[in-house]
């Protein structure tokens, strides 16, 4: 199994969601990174499951990022895979110049947040992080019905 990093980026319209513990969140309309690792015994067949439950709005969520996916206010647009073996979602989080949604997907870490807004399609910002980083990318557009 490939193992690695990944970027999903959505898209949603000015909304409020309710995240696990984080609790009612403000999110204002645009698009958001999050930063993932798929570093598991599964690698980046999570990123299928990712895809999969973003085609389900209303499933039981389990992780910060499916209380996005499920929600009907975001539209998962474009994932990015970098395969690695290495830990490499924190420093790639910390290279992206979006505006950090507070203690987002980064319980089991240090970093101030693994999810970033952006107002315009951040394509060119996750490139240059990972050029940064030396990590190869493939990406994939979603068309979500």
């Amino acid at each position: 199994m490939i193992k690695g990093t990944y970027c999903l980026v959505l898209s949603s319209e000015s909304c409020r969601v309710h995240v696990g513990a984080l609790g009612e969140l403000a999110f204002p309309g645009g698009y958001y990174v999050y930063v993932g690792s798929a570093l598991g015994p599964g690698g980046l067949s999570r990123v299928t499951r990712h895809i999969r439950l973003s085609k389900r709005p209303g499933s039981r969520p389990r992780w910060h990022i499916d209380y996005l996916l499920c929600s009907p206010s975001f539209s998962l647009e474009t994932v990015y895979c970098f395969p690695t073996g290495e830990r490499a979602e924190c420093r790639l989080a910390s290279l992206l110049s979006g505006i950090p949604i507070p203690r987002f997907g980064c319980s089991d870490c240090r970093c101030h947040s693994h999810l970033f807004f952006y107002s315009t399609h951040p394509a060119a910002q996750i490139g240059k992080a990972a050029a940064i980083l030396s990590l190869s990318v493939h990406s994939k557009t979603i068309k979500n019905p």
